[in-house]
């Protein structure tokens, strides 16, 4: 169990540690020049059952907050430290204000310097803390008179702790590795070593870590886990890494990052979150008020944007989104404190719902619904409530990397409900249907209102009637009609089954005539001109016969004038995918030595390909998209 200090300075955070541990947690120069706790301070103890009890010491001072959160963040269990002669200070309810907006909800109270007071003194000490707590996390916690000097009452604040130790719940060990860097030194002959709580899942000596958000690769080298030499370290844990990386420094790391591993590594420069400005200030809280961010163990400048009305009232609670002025690591869950621009004073605090929100669109019904889902802990019931309000589909995977969820555990998550799965996005059953009956009716009614075309290209159809979703879904989708016969492709054109283009008598003895011609040199078909000139036929009459041929899906018009027939783009599709597979993409150079053509010709085939999104151009290659292998089938 780690238990945090909290209270006014020089009501004896430190005296009090080092009465329970033996250790006294102040440990620069300076604080012991000066008496005061400056930096965050640490004291091991172990206990009956052979594990140990950790303590993170806090600056009381009000200029010291910021170190104050950096320690505060991770901890189990809260001492609350208040001296008799004093009572609760300035310092002790920002304290309080601060641990409640953190969720905080164990601890107890030590009320120091008892052999300073009378007894009537202490009772009434006694009273002013339990009106103090009245409405908080910490209501009913037990109180401790004691003296750290006399040694009265230590004992029994030290049997309560180690009661408390034993009966408090584990932390779940699942989730990726994370761990909140609050010191980094160099050691000689060892290196780098960072310290920090541990937030979630496990490490092990060799397991290669990223440090957020910079992105840098390390190697575990060494691990003390609770201050004892380990082979692994666990949520829960305050853990010191021994870190090694190609090219890596002490000051490539440094209080307020992550060390985590690598599926959960995703910095951004905003993040949703539920909000709640402090009952006890003056006036309420508009939007876009800049801000200091504490989180994790780290303290960056941002902006409050308001994504319910224009203010939150004191007291109140709203969705919001943090702006941030450099990039940090949250994840769903995590919880934060806000304080005021000059960092005087603390404004209130929240929990993380999106770590990756959209920046436009942030106040729409639909978004609000959506961070109503985040809201729910359970993931089971956030999946299911998210997969309902998510129209185009929930992206799994970000569901999972942002709660935090191994791929093992996610695929078990969406293997328990009922949830239709498509490239990654999950669907409900319903609106599955919906989305395939959308694009039946979107083609059903551009048939009625283009009666002579076949039928648009998968793109088009695309723009037509889900533009919003993922392309590798729609993909899925379309494969789903035409698996089903729902759907027909005629080469890249996709028309309802019972829709079909045919040519008049006269049109069809002109084909007959024209056709034998584009056969004849299907790589170097002549143009409408030429073709018209070599039948003595009028020019206009064939370009338009073979625009009506094209929407029949017999030729395809390749470049201005100058139409191929199916057969002959079945083998140059053919042709593409081979040279695709087997030379990492297709130059000009290649496929014009392939076909024997000219270069401008070779060209302009390539790029019909990359307009019926056969293929895609990557600098001078033409490289296969995913609907190819569907495509060729359909020339």
């Amino acid at each position: 169990m780690i238990i945090g200090t909290a209270g006014h300075i020089d009501h004896g955070k430190t005296s009090l540690i080092k009465a329970l541990t033996g250790v006294d947690a102040d440990r620069l120069k300076e604080e012991k020049a000066r008496g005061i706790t400056i930096d965050l301070g640490y004291a091991y103890t172990p206990l009956p059952n052979g594990d140990v009890l950790g303590f993170v010491d806090v600056p009381g001072h009000e200029k010291l907050i910021h170190n104050m959160l950096a320690g505060a963040t991770g901890i189990d269990y809260v001492l609350l430290v208040v001296a008799a002669d004093d009572g609760p200070m300035p310092q002790t309810r920002e304290h309080l204000a601060i641990l409640n907006l953190l969720g905080l909800n164990r601890g107890a109270v030590a009320l120091t310097k008892i052999d300073r007071v009378t007894p009537q003194r202490i009772a009434a000490a006694m009273d002013e803390i339990r009106s103090l707590l009245s409405g908080t996390g910490l209501d009913h916690s037990p109180i401790f008179p004691l003296s750290a000097i006399s040694g009265e009452g230590v004992a029994d604040l030290r049997a309560h702790l180690d009661n408390a130790a034993v009966t408090l719940p584990a932390r779940a060990d699942s989730g990726h590795f994370r761990l909140a860097v609050d010191r980094a030194f160099t050691i000689a002959g060892t290196g780098t070593v960072v310290t920090g709580t541990v937030f979630s899942g496990e490490v092990h000596t060799g397991d290669k870590l990223i440090i957020s958000p910079t992105g840098i690769e390390v190697r575990v080298r060494g691990i003390h886990a609770q201050n004892r030499p380990a082979e692994s370290g666990y949520a829960g844990q305050r853990c010191a890494l021994n870190l090694a990386g190609i090219q890596f420094e002490k000051s490539d790391v440094r209080r307020g990052d992550w060390v985590l591993e690598s599926p959960i590594h995703a910095p951004g420069q905003r993040f949703d979150a539920q909000f709640q400005l402090l009952a006890d200030e003056p006036k309420a809280l508009k939007h876009w008020t800049p801000v200091h961010l504490h989180i994790g163990a780290s303290e960056v400048m941002a902006r409050l944007a308001i994504l319910q009305g224009d203010s939150i009232e004191p007291g109140g609670t709203a969705l919001v989104q943090l702006i941030t002025d450099k990039p940090i690591c949250p994840l769903n869950g995590d919880r934060f404190i806000v304080r005021d621009q000059s960092a005087n004073r603390t404004l209130g605090g929240g929990k993380v719902l999106d770590p990756a929100p959209p920046a436009r669109n942030r106040r729409t019904p639909a978004r609000i619904a959506a961070l109503q889902a985040m809201q729910i802990i359970e993931h089971d019931q956030a999946l299911q409530l998210a997969v309902t309000d998510a129209l185009n589909g929930l992206d799994l995977a970000r569901f999972a990397q942002t709660r935090n969820i191994r791929q093992q555990d996610a695929q078990q998550l969406w293997q328990s409900l009922p949830m239709h799965v498509v490239a990654g996005f999950g669907f409900t059953p319903a609106r599955w249907s919906e989305l395939k009956q959308s694009v039946v009716s979107r083609l059903s009614r551009e048939h009625a209102e283009n009666p002579d075309f076949i039928g648009p290209d998968r793109t088009r159809l695309q723009r037509m009637a889900l533009p919003a979703l993922p392309r590798p879904v729609f993909t899925a989708l379309l494969d789903e009609l035409l698996s089903s016969g729902q759907l027909s492709q005629s080469g890249p054109w996709l028309h309802l089954p019972d829709h079909t283009i045919t040519l008049t008598p006269a049109e069809e003895k002109l084909w007959q005539r024209i056709f034998p011609l584009l056969q004849a040199e299907p790589f170097q078909p002549p143009r409408v001109r030429d073709i018209a000139n070599f039948l003595a036929l009028n020019e206009n009459q064939v370009r338009e016969l073979l625009r009506r041929v094209a929407r029949v899906g017999d030729v395809y018009l390749v470049a201005h004038d100058h139409y191929f027939t199916r057969q002959a783009v079945a083998q140059l599709s053919a042709i593409v995918k081979d040279l695709a597979e087997t030379h990492d993409g297709v130059s000009a150079a290649e496929f014009r030595d392939q076909i024997d053509t000219g270069r401008k010709l070779a060209i302009q085939i390539l790029e019909f390909f990359n307009r019926i999104v056969y293929t895609r151009r990557t600098g001078d290659k033409h490289r296969l998209r995913q609907e190819a292998a569907v495509m060729n089938t359909g020339f």
